[in-house]
């Protein structure tokens, strides 16, 4: 018999974390763009839209098995300036929700629960890609210093004067 109360404890568990993660990345993403590095904006941009994604699929789960969802975050938006501290804390908030949903995956098989099992199984995949691209960006800073996040600057000034519409 499948223990709904602790599946759905941990699916809101998840929803705090994706929120959280929602909300961090949209404010990086709006320091990003407000500093001219659009390329970095916009991979955040795109990945809180993701994690967008991540919380209705808990939150349809959450429903399924009859529970309420809890549209909480799990911490406050942190207001970091600094890009490789910005980074730093995705790989941060990324190998955490990796780390928790493969435990949780393995909580819900000890309660016969397999259905929600995979979708943590799915979200740790798509949370490690998330994982991967911010270390190699987090990578490319210490490559290329500066001169990474200058020519994401001077690429958006020669859009910008093209009179190019901005990129979604």
């Amino acid at each position: 018999m499948i223990k709904r109360e602790k599946s759905i404890e941990l699916l809101n568990k998840a929803v705090a974390d994706e929120m959280t993660a929602v909300n961090q990345y949209m404010y990086f993403h709006f320091r990003l763009d407000d500093m001219g590095y659009d390329l970095l904006s916009n991979y955040f941009k795109r990945t809180a839209i993701t994690e967008m994604m991540h919380v209705e699929l808990l939150a349809e789960r959450i429903l399924f098995l009859k529970g309420e969802v809890e549209m909480k975050c799990s911490e406050p938006v942190e207001k970091i300036h600094d890009v490789k501290a910005m980074l730093e804390k995705a790989v941060e908030m990324e190998s955490g929700s990796v780390e928790d949903y493969n435990k949780w995956a393995n909580e819900c098989a000890q309660h016969a629960d397999s259905a929600t099992k995979k979708v943590f199984e799915n979200l740790v995949v798509q949370e490690e890609e998330h994982l991967d691209r911010f270390e190699t960006e987090i990578d490319n800073l210490a490559k290329f210093g500066d001169n990474y996040l200058a020519l994401q600057s001077i690429e958006r000034s020669k859009v910008v004067s093209a009179g190019i519409p901005a990129a979604e």
